[in-house]
């Protein structure tokens, strides 16, 4: 069993719902990056996305942008973000997963790739510009390698959920409203009528994530949906200080404030 079928069991089993938390790895530097992690599993989060730093980034707002560009800076790339998870996995036990861009999985080579994240511990993948009707390209290698590919869907995807639904695996990345990724104040999505129809279709967990930022958004959204993905806030938190400690802190502090919503 793929180590999130295991933790969202255990979710399951506990009667609550899940927190998602996302880092770009390499912002400010390694070191922030593989404290944040370690932290991120202290602080009780369910599953970890790892932002793997890209020069274009379509479906990330400002936040996120920004944090690539420094990160890139850094001479972060995916060999290096590789290794930092090989060198934490064994003492990691929460699920993470990549989150990047199909180019990033073309020059590295697409077979090597999965291998790769076999080999490391990286347990899906998130890949904004690869719509589930050409995922056919790398289906061979999610199920030799054990790596699941994770599935957007929208609410104005209503005709293609369900095929969408009924080939999920692990869980269903629930995008809130349209646009990119980013703190929102507010949410006009219908969620009853878009979790209803996800629910039709699968047992799947399904999670939301695009605009949460906060404890009180994280209880509103996780009333409809299985959990709740949050990035922008929490890549804001470990952008905001001088120091590592500082950094450590108002990510703790972050985690705690969204964890107030379960």
């Amino acid at each position: 069993m793929n180590r999130i079928d295991e933790r969202f069991a255990k979710v399951k089993a506990d009667g609550r719902k899940a927190l998602i938390t996302f880092l770009t790895v390499g912002d400010p530097n390694m070191e922030v990056s593989e404290k944040a992690i370690y932290t991120m599993q202290e602080e009780g989060v369910d599953l970890i996305e790892l932002g793997v730093p890209f020069s274009d980034p379509a479906a990330d707002g400002p936040v996120i942008q920004r944090a690539d560009e420094r990160a890139l800076a850094q001479g972060v790339d995916i060999f290096k973000v590789f290794e930092l998870v090989r060198k934490i996995r064994n003492n990691v036990e929460v699920p993470m997963v990549f989150l990047l861009y199909y180019n990033v999985m073309v020059q590295y080579g697409i077979e090597k790739f999965f291998k790769r994240c076999q080999e490391t511990g990286v347990d899906g993948l998130i890949i904004p510009d690869l719509p589930y009707e050409e995922s056919d390209e790398i289906k061979e290698y999610t199920e030799k390698y054990g790596v699941y590919q994770i599935s957007l869907v929208s609410p104005t995807s209503k005709d293609r959920i369900k095929n969408i639904a009924k080939d999920a695996k692990g869980f269903l990345y629930c995008i809130s409203s349209l646009g990119v990724t980013g703190e929102k104040s507010s949410f006009v999505t219908n969620f009853d009528e878009f979790v209803g129809t996800i629910k039709k279709y699968t047992d799947v967990p399904a999670c939301v994530g695009f605009g949460v930022s906060n404890g009180r958004q994280v209880k509103e959204l996780t009333k409809y949906f299985d959990g709740a993905i949050v990035g922008s806030a929490i890549v804001k938190s470990i952008a905001t200080g001088e120091s590592v400690e500082e950094r450590i802190n108002n990510l703790r502090a972050k985690i705690k404030d969204l964890k107030s919503g379960l």
